[in-house]
């Protein structure tokens, strides 16, 4: 959102026009008050003053841009959000509270009574809780497909829709969607594309370019990505994201908070290096368990063996940081994989520094139900390990001696 930037207001300093995404990660959006700081600054503030009573009514009529209430909007949010906004190459961009709040409100932006939705089955818990339980009861019909089948989607989006929705890679069996593709049939439909690109990660895949209108992600992942805050962010048009989004978000309060933006700031400026660094031990660990005895199967984008690998290289620049795998034996032996490892720990968390290990059907997609798992490739088996920035060798050490104590 653009503010007025009036004297002692923090002021954009650098033309972003032509800069690497990079440069951009430490640099973009940074605006300095009249102290010209190193840092950004965090204004940790609920309101703002005024200088006159005409002044406050000039800024709720919105005949002034100014800073009015941390709800609507503040400096150290408003950074985020810019330099997110350059690095997604995205028209605008809001933050929120949380990946959640993100989600629902892309799609509450976007949605009401009588509205048709289309979404991929592969889909985070929450994710599927919100399009099979939370908007039908609010008069919106939600069609499920599987991602990776082209067909369906083609015979979903054969009639008038108002949104589609999937993330790419799936959370957590690493189903991609071809975005192109998917997004000129959900166009010919009427409809606006949606991507939860959490898994894709702005370093390694870029949706807009491949024609979706709307991208959103949970901050909490990589771009914070050292377990601390939580947060997210809406990337799309100007006229959505300044007007049916900025709206909600206004009146129903799922908010950043200034000092949460300040964190996932000084975040971006590390994502690219842990993503990069995460990704390559990802693809070690993938190969090590992919070869593995006691693994049933290892689903990773940068596989060979991964059934859309192409796909994969085609619309991402790296297989992102999450390794997917499944052993025999089902829950037991999966729990005691779990509990046999010393150096990965158990949380539901993802993209974060340190490795962490998952049981999907039990914790993240346990509100979806057998039925609904089983569609989408999820067992009693199935371990969803998120790698970080550890060595690679010591992480493949580490499953090796859980995998042997629990498979002998």
């Amino acid at each position: 959102m653009t503010h007025d930037l009036g004297p002692g207001n923090p002021q954009p300093y650098l033309d972003p026009a032509g800069l690497d995404p990079r440069t951009l990660s430490v640099r973009g959006g940074q605006a300095r008050s009249a102290f010209d700081e190193t840092a950004e600054a965090m204004y940790l503030t609920s309101g703002f003053v005024y200088g006159s009573a005409r002044e406050a009514e000039a800024a709720f009529s919105g005949e002034r841009s100014k800073f009015v209430y941390s709800r609507y909007g503040n400096p150290t949010v408003a950074m985020f959000e810019e330099r997110l906004r350059l690095l997604e190459g995205a028209p605008a961009c809001y933050a929120t509270g949380s990946g959640m709040g993100a989600v629902f409100t892309a799609l509450g932006a976007l949605l009401g009574a009588g509205d048709r939705v289309v979404a991929s089955r592969g889909l985070f818990g929450s994710c599927f809780v919100i399009l099979d339980e939370i908007l039908p009861r609010w008069g919106v019909e939600t069609v499920f497909v599987d991602g990776p089948d082209l067909e369906q989607w083609r015979e979903a989006l054969a009639q008038p829709t108002t949104a589609v929705f999937f993330e790419t890679p799936s959370n957590p069996m690493q189903e991609l969607v071809d975005i192109e593709a998917v997004c000129e049939l959900a166009h010919a439909a009427g409809a606006q594309v949606v991507v939860d690109n959490v898994f894709g990660t702005p370093v390694f895949s870029r949706p807009l370019d491949h024609g979706a209108d709307v991208v959103v992600y949970s901050a909490t992942k990589h771009i914070d990505g050292q377990g601390r805050v939580l947060g997210g962010a809406i990337l799309g048009p100007q006229e959505y994201i300044h007007g049916p989004v900025e709206q909600l978000v206004r009146h129903t309060g799922p908010s950043l908070s200034p000092f949460n933006a300040w964190v996932l700031l000084k975040g971006l400026e590390t994502m690219d290096l842990r993503v990069r660094a995460m990704a390559a031990s990802a693809l070690a660990v993938a190969e090590h368990l992919d070869a593995h005895p006691g693994v049933v199967s290892t689903v990773y984008p940068w596989l060979p063996s991964h059934p859309q690998h192409d796909l994969a290289r085609r619309q991402m620049s790296g297989g992102g940081t999450v390794v997917t795998f499944e052993i025999g034996g089902g829950k037991d032996d999966a729990f005691a994989v779990m509990d046999g490892l010393r150096l990965v720990d158990i949380s539901n968390n993802l993209g974060d520094s340190k490795s962490l290990i998952t049981h999907p059907a039990t914790t993240t997609h346990r509100r979806m139900g057998e039925e609904a798992r089983a569609a989408i490739g999820i067992t009693d088996g199935t371990l969803r390990v998120s790698i970080g920035l550890e060595a690679s060798a010591d992480l493949v050490a580490d499953l090796d001696q859980a995998l042997r104590s629990t498979l002998s």
